[in-house]
């Protein structure tokens, strides 16, 4: 038997390979699927089974392509429905892989169909489970993403409640515990770093699997202080539902060169978003006029969901020399499939060309911490609400303006004004100010370092308040 997890950092994401006499199974495939087949084809193995947790919200899974790819067997939970062709497992349905069995609990509560895969080894012994959402480290998925006519999001946490009980807490405290995310994912609240467990570690540690933890307990605590869900959630779930182009179509179309005049006449004829995912630096010394800002070396692809609203929008890249693949593959993990093509040889071709260039202004936190007591100056924290709520400037034009929201919220500033931008350390203050400025906020100043470098500086701070605590 062997299991490998193949988890992806941007995503907070963790896809499982199990493999046992030469057949395999995978969970949570990602968009891109020749790394499973490949991976099956040097073992000497079979992909027979494609088993989905839930209608995922994150990211747009690749268990179709898979089974067209491999013949293997798109495998739901309970009550799952979709548009392509998939087996609906039933409650303690039993598949042989093998010499070892899959069992198929169905877990409802984070959705409806939301199902954990018990793992039974070559001994009939239970050796671990693959809890998708249901179960994280540390945590629990969020009940609010499959809210329905006749559900709150009240109800599907109670589900939630009766499936961990019911279903997983009666499994032996040795058995492992395989999620599908871990830090960084919104599916929850406070999601371990470690991608890997044990389930008697969850039940010491994991608030939501007290043993005297009342329902009502449970349902108020899970539900407390739940961000809205990005917007590309109910997008994403809709493609897993119905169906998406090839990977490999969408690649193909993404991956093409081009000029600079042939970018600048698609990006005008297409009214495409331009897309610069090169670092905070490079993009702030230079950029196309307009474009947008998400670096590949920060949150990308999460960030890229919250923040272009249509998944539609066709795209133009401007990447580093040997990252437009990567690009293109990043961006259809959550669904933006419409990549019109990239600028060949990066931003120095559009340079070369004589065009058009636009930079950041910035201040060094320094300089800023000397100006603000002279002046009141205006200032948008762009990071989000538990991070200004645990430290802030002091000020009485300091205003919390989170990067999540901007779309929504730029009513609240004013295109007459100078506003001076920071996020922790600069990759969000860089989003957000290329944004302002492609929507014509022209007056702004990126304060280099953001809250990490003006911590160093004699700028008034709000006193510090644990974000555990919060």
């Amino acid at each position: 038997m062997k299991i490998e997890q193949i988890y992806t950092g941007c995503l907070a994401q963790g896809a499982y390979y199990i493999e046992s006499h030469g057949e395999v199974a995978i969970i949570d495939p990602l968009r891109e699927t020749q790394q499973y087949v490949d991976k099956a084809t040097l073992e000497k193995a079979k992909i027979k089974y494609i088993f989905e947790t839930h209608f995922h919200a994150d990211f747009v899974s690749g268990h179709i392509d898979l089974a067209k790819k491999t013949g293997a067997k798109i495998v739901f939970g309970p009550t799952a429905k979709t548009d392509y062709d998939a087996y609906i497992a039933k409650d303690n349905e039993v598949f042989k892989l093998g010499n070892i069995s899959i069992k198929a609990l169905h877990t409802p509560g984070h959705t409806l169909e939301s199902t954990t895969y018990l793992l039974i080894d070559e001994n009939g012994k239970n050796h671990a489970i693959f809890s998708g959402d249901t179960l994280f480290l540390g945590d629990v998925g969020r009940p609010d993403l499959a809210i329905k006519s006749d559900l709150t999001k009240e109800d599907l946490a109670a589900m939630l409640y009766d499936s961990l009980r019911n279903k997983i807490m009666p499994l032996a405290n040795d058995v492992i515990v395989y999620p599908a995310h871990g830090a960084g994912s919104a599916c929850g609240k406070n999601l371990s770093k470690d991608t890997v467990g044990t389930l008697g570690d969850q039940k010491k540690t994991n608030y939501a699997l007290r043993a005297d933890m009342t329902k009502e307990e449970f349902v108020k605590e899970v539900l407390d202080g739940i961000p809205p869900p990005p917007q590309y959630f109910a997008k994403n779930a809709m493609m897993n539902k119905s169906g998406y182009d090839a990977f490999e179509t969408v690649l193909k179309r993404g991956n093409t060169p081009l000029s600079a005049n042939e970018f600048e006449l698609i990006a005008n004829h297409e009214n495409a978003l331009v897309l610069d995912v090169r670092t905070e630096q490079e993009f702030g010394k230079g950029h196309i006029p307009n474009s947008i800002f998400i670096g590949l070396n920060g949150g990308f692809a999460p960030w890229v969901g919250a923040l272009i609203t249509d998944l539609k929008q066709p795209i133009l890249i401007v990447a580093p020399n040997g990252k437009e693949t990567e690009t293109v593959t990043r961006l259809s993990r959550v669904g933006y499939d419409n990549t019109l093509g990239y600028l060949e040889g990066g931003f120095d071709t559009w340079l070369t060309s004589g065009k058009d260039i636009e930079t950041l202004d910035s201040i060094s936190a320094e300089a800023f911490s000397k100006q603000f007591k002279k002046e009141d100056l205006n200032v948008l924290d762009v990071r989000k609400d538990g991070e200004y709520k645990s430290i802030h400037l002091k000020g009485e034009h300091v205003q919390h303006f989170a990067l999540d929201y901007i779309n929504t919220h730029m009513n609240a500033i004013d295109k007459s004004k100078t506003y001076y931008i920071h996020c922790a350390g600069g990759y969000r203050s860089t989003i957000a100010t290329s944004i302002l400025k492609a929507r014509g906020f022209n007056n702004l100043i990126d304060i280099s370092g953001g809250m990490q470098a003006l911590k160093n500086t004699n700028v008034p701070l709000t006193d510090y308040v644990c974000p555990t605590t919060l």
